[in-house]
């Protein structure tokens, strides 16, 4: 992407967290980057184009990186918590229109607007579920996790858990500690009903 075009995308995403998909015009655009509209659209080809950039740059969801083989479910689940940590660290610091409800906003309106996105998504968790799935597997050999479970009902609850942080955090009246602090708490719950004695 030229210096331009990122230049466009990243000041977008500003209007777009603070905005809705709909309530952004063309005319806003054009004037949030100090452009012509003709000028705008020698980059993207329309608002929806524009959108799918700002999206596919700002939507990113967290994947921890990890050797699945050996790593502990606990070290896994840890990688996991840190990797949610850094990503909304991130999104907080880069944008001064970030709050978790125009986040969780800009979701919404990117599952009504960018076609493939939802499809994208449930290709994310399926992903993630599997990898959680064999860490689990190989805890359960390993005897750090008890043997009675049903792997991929629990592989998924920990996904969807994951998942959930935005609920934490706007039930945290936006306080990132304490969603963090939340997840934690679940997370460590679960682990610790799941834990070979």
């Amino acid at each position: 992407m030229s210096d331009t075009k990122e230049y466009i995308v990243d000041k977008c995403y500003d209007l777009f967290l603070a905005h809705s998909y709909e309530a952004v015009s063309i005319s806003d655009i054009s004037k949030a980057i100090g452009m012509t509209k003709g000028a705008l659209y020698h980059h993207f080809a329309s608002k929806e184009d524009l959108f799918r950039s700002v999206v596919e740059k700002h939507l990113v969801l967290p994947v921890a990186s990890c050797d699945l083989a050996t790593i502990s479910f606990s070290d896994f689940l840890e990688s996991n918590i840190q990797e949610m940590r850094k990503l909304i660290d991130t999104y907080m610091n880069y944008s001064p229109q970030f709050t978790p409800l125009n986040y969780i906003s800009f979701i919404i309106d990117a599952s009504r607007h960018y076609k493939g996105f939802l499809d994208d998504k449930e290709k994310y968790v399926k992903e993630e579920t599997a990898k959680t799935e064999l860490v689990l597997k190989n805890s359960i050999e390993r005897g750090e996790i008890r043997d009675d479970i049903s792997v991929s009902v629990t592989a998924y609850m920990f996904t969807t858990v994951f998942m959930g942080f935005a609920g934490n955090l706007v039930m945290s009246t936006q306080d990132t500690d304490e969603a963090f602090n939340m997840l934690k708490q679940q997370i460590w719950e679960y682990y610790r009903l799941l834990k070979k004695e």
